[in-house]
């Protein structure tokens, strides 16, 4: 009977993997791919009507209009994309992709450190390559997103990685691209079950909480100042904020906190900063603007924060940050199952104001910026990462955004990934009633 037991275990086992498994990742560009035909939204504003896109060794080395360029394509494996859309690969800012897989199961999340203090820990070493996330984000034209630690008051250092990979190190794409923060709350926001509803009070730790934070970073200059020094993990992380190596994002909700956490960032020699906030941001964009700060926001898919804000307020703030002069960028806020939404959010500032080549911005461009990684992706132009993919229709809309070719630095990877086999095998299943 115990036999028969293992038995079933282990049948029961194996299909569930034969259902489940991923796709293969692919091997690196072996010949020079040439795309023709196709319409090209290279990421800057710019479009051009059949385009002709050639790659080699990872790597753009034209983007020019196929009706005048004359270019030999013997030797090359041609694409036709005649009457299809060409765009860079979408950029997915601050989020837990490889770090979370089952939010409730709490062995399946590795989304924080303990402590409170933790520029040292590193997203990309816990990354899991083998996620259920990466195949469903690339179907939707996502193929690079950053992985972000969570927790603390200094969370830690993101990656940005590809959605493509054997392993974190056949994955990141760049590492450490930045210090996460959340900023101290004013307010504290806590749930009543009596009402229902929340309810704020003020934080009576905030000036301490924040005098810390001073004092870190100080801590973190005169370390690096030093010439003969012992090791301090925490303090060397800190480092690259000060000579432009690495991002500072901070995690705020509030307008005085907007201005109180960027102002002490520069007083001690942050080079780089990038605000990770919703509507508070709307309220200060002429600081921002001032400042050069860019915004990275929640999705479009939201309710307004407040009862007295309009309801479709935050489908419009990308807009309206952005006719205020201020460079913004789209993520997910919370869960990553609707990450893979991303091109669609920008579709949705697009309905509200926006024009569809500076939606694209928000989620390709824009965010490479935001980032500190625009010189390698973002855009199609010559000499970035061949991260980019052929549609079927225009990328910002579900209904016709079906992918047809996707390649990250140059490998042309597999697209259907375990729902769309489910998709079929269901839909030929009940279409024969």
């Amino acid at each position: 009977m115990k036999k028969l037991n293992y038995i079933l275990v282990l049948v029961l086992i194996v299909s569930h993997w034969a259902i489940a498994q991923k796709p293969v990742p692919a091997p690196p560009q072996t010949k020079p791919i040439a795309l023709t035909g196709g319409t090209a939204h290279i990421g800057n504003g710019q479009i051009i009507e059949n385009a002709l896109i050639t790659f080699d060794k990872g790597k753009l080395t034209n983007v020019v209009d196929g009706t005048t360029a004359k270019i030999d394509l013997s030797g090359y494996e041609v694409i036709n994309a005649t009457g299809k859309q060409i765009y860079p690969g979408f950029i997915l800012p601050n989020s837990q992709v490889g770090l979370e897989e089952v939010s409730a199961i709490r062995a399946m999340n590795d989304t924080e450190e303990e402590g409170d203090m933790n520029p040292n820990v590193r997203s990309l070493i816990s990354y899991n390559a083998d996620s259920e996330y990466p195949p469903t984000f690339r179907f939707n034209g996502v193929l690079l997103a950053e992985s972000t630690p969570l927790g603390g008051t200094i969370s830690g250092s993101s990656s940005l990685m590809e959605m493509e990979g054997w392993n974190w190190e056949d994955a990141v794409h760049s590492a450490d691209i930045g210090i996460h923060i959340n900023w101290p709350l004013m307010m504290k926001r806590q749930f009543s079950f009596a009402t229902f509803s929340f309810t704020e009070s003020p934080n009576k730790e905030y000036d301490n909480q924040v005098s810390n934070l001073e004092h870190f970073f100080k801590d973190a200059v005169a370390y690096g100042n030093q010439s003969n020094k012992e090791a301090n993990l925490k303090m060397e992380a800190m480092q690259g904020l000060f000579d432009g190596t690495k991002t500072l994002f901070i995690h705020v909700n509030k307008p005085k906190e907007v201005i109180t956490s960027i102002r002490t960032a520069q007083r001690n020699g942050v080079k780089h900063i990038t605000l990770i906030s919703g509507e508070a941001a709307l309220t200060v964009a002429d600081f921002l603007k001032e400042n050069k700060i860019p915004v990275i926001l929640p999705s479009t898919h939201n309710l307004p924060d407040r009862v007295d804000d309009d309801v479709d307020m935050a489908y419009k703030l990308p807009y309206l940050l952005s006719q205020a002069g201020v460079m913004v960028s789209l993520s997910q806020d919370g869960s990553l199952h609707g990450a893979r939404n991303l091109g669609f959010f920008a579709g949705t500032a697009a309905a509200y104001g926006m024009s569809k080549e500076d939606a694209l911005k928000t989620i390709t461009s824009n965010t490479a910026k935001a980032l500190g990684v625009d010189k390698r992706v973002g855009t199609l132009e010559v000499g970035k990462d061949a991260t980019l993919f052929v549609s079927e229709g225009d990328a910002l809309d579900y209904r016709t955004n079906v992918l047809l070719h996707a390649f990250i630095s140059g490998k042309h990877i597999t697209l259907p990934g375990n729902q769309e086999e489910l998709y079929e095998r269901y839909s030929k299943k009940y279409g024969q009633k």
